[in-house]
């Protein structure tokens, strides 16, 4: 099963080598680190990183990032198609210290979230069967709406901010149905590209409300960034793993 889970977004500037060493951001790097540290602090057998990308597929573990593809001066020797989600979760393990098991899964913007769901849960069994006996976790990177001001990358809509609210309550409340239940079509409107790896998420953490802690919630440059933590919710022993399902309606986050 997936013990914890971690949530980051995933901005160019988390990159050092992009920024420098004074973050763009006050707060949103260390906020990361805190996350994934916490995340990898028992040594679990895998380590599952999820972000949003063109299209739904698994990467080699060992790819990392082409940050030339930002800043051209630099030549690192990673992948330039790797989705930048991925790659900046890899930095991020990579920056913790972790070398042990790694997956990486994209998972496409248009995923329905009933296919999210059911490939966290597909992620969640896999790494049960692989790691029998050891814990493994799970890091979902992706950015809330980009449309809450009007220098915001999508300009302003009045929805975002009530939608980012709404998803910072579920997350604070370890509510994975409201999760579930978010709306893709409003999301892609909101420009809000962590939908269907927060889904992926919930499928991978759910049934039962986990513990959970935000570590940094903040909307600079009109983004909304968020770093949340999650403990699974211990499962009785003999219970079967039941499935998250999206409100049928497709009801929108209010």
């Amino acid at each position: 099963m997936i013990s914890r889970a971690v949530l980051c977004p995933s901005p160019p500037l988390l990159a050092r080598e992009l920024t420098g060493l004074d973050p763009a951001v006050p707060g949103l790097r260390e906020a990361c680190a805190q996350a994934v540290s916490w995340l990898i602090r028992d040594a679990p057998g895998q380590v599952i990183v999820v972000g949003p990308a063109p299209s739904t597929a698994d990467w080699d573990p060992g790819s990392r990032l082409d940050l030339s593809i930002f800043a051209p001066g630099l030549d690192e020797g990673g992948k330039p198609d790797l989705p930048l989600s991925l790659g900046l979760g890899a930095l991020l393990l990579d920056q913790a210290g972790h070398a042990g098991s790694r997956v990486l899964q994209a998972v496409g913007d248009s995923e329905p979230p009933a296919r999210c769901i059911r490939l966290g849960q597909a992620l969640a069994a896999t790494a049960a069967r692989a790691f029998p006996g050891e814990q493994a976790v799970l890091l979902a990177m992706g950015d809330g709406s980009a449309r809450r001001t009007v220098s915001a990358p999508g300009h302003l809509d009045e929805r975002a901010i009530p939608f980012d609210d709404e998803v910072r309550r579920a997350v604070h409340d370890g509510d994975l149905a409201a999760l579930a239940a978010l709306d893709p079509a409003l999301t892609h409107e909101l420009m809000a590209t962590g939908r269907p790896a927060w889904q992926v998420l919930a499928g991978a953490l759910g049934p039962g409300t986990p513990d959970t802690g935000i570590l940094y919630a903040g909307a600079p440059f009109g983004v909304a960034y968020l770093v949340a933590r999650f403990e699974a919710a211990r499962q009785p022993a003999g219970s079967r793993r039941a499935g998250l399902a999206p409100n049928p309606r497709g009801q929108r986050a209010r």
